[in-house]
């Protein structure tokens, strides 16, 4: 049969390339729109056009050639057209490479080299009978995740058709936590049949909850995209040539190669190496796509009343947010979050005094204002703000959290002092908010996108913090993630021991029940663990208050390493007046000659005789030099004890604070209840988010105690200081942040990046409660609660999937390649991508941006910032009522015209 092998590696070209058909509407919908146009017009005519033009002189290699390709190309992708290890037998050595004799182990798992994107099922429509009923799902209109996030399927009845007697659902995602109600649907379907009362031709609840089972069997993958996808091919390519020549492993090589074999097989990899080119375009194009930086979407601000009016100016917007028609919503708001009572009126948040006049009342300075509720005032709130960014304490990211982390990263490169995460543990219950159930080459490769960037949005001497499960532990992630985190920080501090719970372990295997986690703790070069745990015992000990603060006295002998012999400048005597007790010299030794340094004059003639010397005893040197003892005993620092026994030791005021108000505590211990403070378990975390959110399901969130969080931010964080949660799940991360500032009095900002839909539901009015009050109970605020003052911003940033929905790509005459040129390097540059953003006015000879076209209520002020990596200084409000800023100042002094915005400023968010 002519060209059997060339028909079938098209096809299988194609079949690899564009991946399993799925149904519903997403940018991976429109991916694979693209991906069928580009191999149909593009793709596979140049290959046949250049196949044809090496097969001119072997005519008789036709057959091997597609031969050797399908059985090379096949082996390199998923079903979801994802390019990667694959089926790769013993044979194709796939290895470890050692690169350096630094790092003589290097982890290898099968998808390192990728983007992880997204696991998702590959929903198609189909029809299912179940007890003798024929249910067809439709899925045609199913909108596809846009991350990792765990959501469930939504079934709504549409229609019965009594000529097919079947009854049809539409399925999707739903939003705000919408979920499927048998009782709805079999009372829906009842009204569909024309029926007064429920009969047997209506199914029953476990009916359709089977029905709804089998359609969600559908194949589940993991979509990934090729780092470098050029590179890999290539590489396999000549491994896999390589071994063709000389034969497998154990075999012995070939013999007698011909001039014309050498031919035959220089044009095979050269045919190769095309459709590697043609691979590598569109593989590229989606990695820059993955890799855009991201438009800022639906911001707004979240300040606490006293924030507002502490600004020049801010009395009178005061007024303004009081009286505006928005007002009644942001009063509901506080209702419903348990801050105040329905007797509670806006006026309620003033007192007047003879003597401070009129000003917040201190029960309601502290509630939390949303703009979101004031959209023609929201700039001119800002803009009260002379310096924005560093005014902000907090900002809540909901995106994909590679997409934030990429994003962020121009603004917040070497910036973050502490890193606090809790992933996914990959344990595979189905509880989690998240996927739980991945490959572990997915998780790793999940992983390692992430903590990569992470790593470079740590300052030099930042902390990243991990909680990992250790869950089932042949099949668990702990032991991998030591290595990959190891791999990608250069300093490993070790790992923490979280007891997370007090009775019967969470997981338990036929001979151990586990009750602990891990926290895995690394750094850049730089990175340090301040010492500042105090202890109740600890803080006893600091008994003695003065002007400088609490104090205790502490003994000067050094340590029991530090001897006589090893450090003779540490062994002297301490002269002492023996009416005054104080320091006037000392007594020591220099090449065997006695020296006595009487350093203070005095009309006792006999002090040289009457003077009290102290020695360290034994082998034991003092823990300071002579000038240090000398500088410290002239500040009053030092004091002189008599004991029991009728001698005398020094004494030195040891300080609870340091000169910069850091606490000077104890180191951290690895076992966490060691340390002497409070480290909730998994129940105090329960309850904690119950006591702010009665209603909600906390088992299923699954939160850490705050307690163990702040912990974690008070060794690796100072003021000024800026922290992240990239899991941020409920908020824990803020939540400890908060806490922590409030007790010590210190400014901390956070970054909190989150994707799932509890992002508003969860995260948000968990900030919120928690700046109004650091005390709840079933979800109200207690009276003696404490607040602070907070402002915050929150926003979404555009996603992968939302760049692919609006993407265009065609074959048009946009940029026409050069004559003869390889159209590899060209496609691309041929089509529209993002550009109906731009109208175009050749009659002006001018270029005008309307971002208007791809997104509504974009940010542009912090939508430049992340791009250009400049802090906002300043927001200026346009002169007609608006939700769009007229112009944005940074801190560098630059200031642009947000109403004329020269496109070339975000080319990079429209055309890559």
């Amino acid at each position: 049969m002519k060209n059997t092998n060339e028909k079938k590696f098209f096809e299988r070209l194609e079949e690899v390339f564009i991946g399993a058909p799925v149904e519903g509407a997403s940018g991976y919908i429109n991916l694979m729109r693209i991906k069928s146009h580009y191999f149909k017009s593009v793709m596979e005519p140049h290959l046949r056009q250049e196949t044809e033009s090496v097969l001119n002189s072997f005519p008789d290699f036709r057959e091997e050639l597609f031969d050797k390709l399908y059985t090379f190309f096949r082996r390199y992708f998923t079903e979801g057209g994802s390019i990667g290890f694959v089926f790769t037998p013993y044979h194709q050595s796939i290895y470890e490479q050692v690169y350096t004799n630094e790092h003589d182990v290097v982890l290898f798992w099968k998808t390192a080299r990728l983007y992880y994107v997204k696991t998702d099922h590959l929903f198609q429509s189909m029809t299912v009978e179940v007890d003798g009923f024929r249910f067809h799902f439709d899925a045609s209109q199913l909108e596809h995740k846009r991350a990792n996030e765990k959501r469930e399927l939504f079934y709504t009845f549409r229609e019965h058709r009594p000529e097919h007697d079947v009854i049809i659902f539409t399925v999707h995602y739903p939003e705000k936590g919408r979920q499927t109600r048998i009782d709805t649907i079999r009372l829906a379907i009842r009204d569909g049949l024309g029926l007064n009362r429920y009969t047997a031709a209506v199914p029953s609840a476990e009916t359709l909850q089977k029905a709804f089972r089998l359609f969600e069997r559908q194949s589940k993958l993991d979509y990934f995209l090729c780092k470098d996808a050029r590179g890999f091919l290539r590489e396999q390519f000549d491994l896999w040539m390589w071994q063709y020549l000389l034969g497998r492993p154990g075999e012995a090589p070939p013999v007698g190669w011909t001039e014309t074999r050498l031919k035959q097989l220089q044009a095979l990899k050269h045919i190769a190496y095309r459709v590697i080119d043609f691979i590598a375009a569109f593989e590229d194009e989606l990695v820059n796509i993955w890799n855009k930086p991201k438009f800022v979407l639906n911001s707004h601000y979240v300040m606490t009343l006293d924030r507002i009016a502490r600004q020049p100016g801010g009395m009178e917007i005061l007024q303004q947010i009081l009286s505006h028609p928005g007002m009644p919503g942001q009063l509901q708001e506080w209702r419903d979050l348990g801050m105040v009572d329905d007797r509670f009126q806006p006026g309620h948040i003033w007192q007047e005094n003879l003597i401070d006049g009129r000003h917040l009342h201190p029960r309601y300075q502290y509630l939390p204002v949303d703009t979101r509720y004031f959209p023609d005032l929201e700039l001119h709130v800002v803009a009260l703000f002379e310096n924005l960014d560093e005014a902000l304490d907090g900002w809540l990211i909901r995106s994909e959290n590679y997409q934030a982390l990429h994003t962020l990263l121009p603004k917040w490169q070497g910036k973050l002092k502490a890193i606090y995460i809790d992933p996914p543990y990959n344990t595979g219950v189905d509880e989690f908010l998240y996927v739980d159930s991945f490959k572990h080459s997915s998780w790793l490769t999940m992983m390692e996108n992430r903590l990569a960037v992470a790593k470079s949005l740590l300052a030099g001497d930042g902390i990243i913090f991990i909680s990992i499960g250790d869950l089932n532990p042949q099949e668990g992630e702990s032991y991998r993630l030591q290595m990959l985190a190891s791999s990608i920080f250069p300093k490993r501090f070790g790992n923490l021991i979280w007891r997370k719970r007090g009775g019967i372990g969470s997981f338990s295997e036929r001979d151990m029940t586990e009750n602990h986690e891990y926290v895995l703790v690394q750094g850049n070069e730089e990175a340090f663990l301040y010492h500042n745990i105090l202890s109740e015992q600890k803080l006893d000990e600091f008994s003695n208050v003065d002007g400088r603060g609490a104090y205790r006295w502490m003994g000067l002998l050094g340590p029991s390493q530090q001897t006589k012999e090893k450090r003779p400048n540490l062994n002297y005597e301490l002269l002492v007046h023996p009416e005054t007790l104080q320091l006037v010299g000392f007594r020591y030794a220099v090449h065997g000659s006695e020296v006595y340094d009487l350093r203070t004059r005095t009309e006792d003639e006999n002090l040289a005789e009457t003077v009290i010397r102290i020695a360290p005893p034994g082998k034991a040197t003092w823990l300071i030099s002579r000038e240090q003892m000398w500088k410290h005993a002239q500040s009053g620092l030092i004091q002189f004890r008599r004991t029991s026994k009728g001698t005398y030791e020094p004494q030195i005021k040891n300080y609870l604070h340091d000169a910069e108000g850091n606490p000077k505590g104890n180191l951290l211990k690895s076992l966490l209840a060691d340390n002497g403070v409070p480290v909730g378990t998994n129940a105090d975390a329960s309850r904690e988010l119950s006591a702010l959110f009665p209603e909600t399901d906390v088992q299923r969130i699954k939160p850490k105690p705050v307690s163990l969080v702040r912990l974690l931010l008070q060794v690796a964080s100072a003021s000024g200081d800026t922290v992240m949660d990239f899991f941020a799940g409920s908020g824990t991360t803020a939540h400890a942040c908060l806490n922590l500032c409030r007790e010590d009095g210190r400014k901390r900002k956070y970054i909190l990046v989150e994707m799932g839909e509890y992002f508003y539901t969860l995260l948000i009015p968990r900030i919120k409660k928690v700046i109004f009050s650091d005390k709840w109970k079933d979800g109200r605020a207690q009276t003696d609660g404490k607040g602070i003052s907070h402002f915050v911003k929150y926003y979404e940033l555009e996603q992968f999937e939302d760049t692919l929905s609006r993407a265009r790509y065609e074959d048009s005459s946009l940029f026409t390649p050069p004559a003869g040129a390889d159209p590899c390097q060209y496609v691309f540059l041929r089509d529209p991508k993002m550009l109906d953003a731009l109208e175009i006015s050749p009659e002006l000879d001018e270029v005008q941006l309307n971002l208007g076209k791809l997104y509504r209520n974009i940010d542009l002020p912090e939508t430049l910032s992340n791009l250009t990596g400049k802090r906002v200084r300043r927001i200026q409000p346009g002169l007609q009522p608006s939700a769009i800023p007229a112009s944005v100042q940074f801190e560098d002094g630059q200031q642009l015209d947000l109403e004329h915005l020269d496109w070339r400023q975000i080319k990079r968010l429209i055309w890559w």
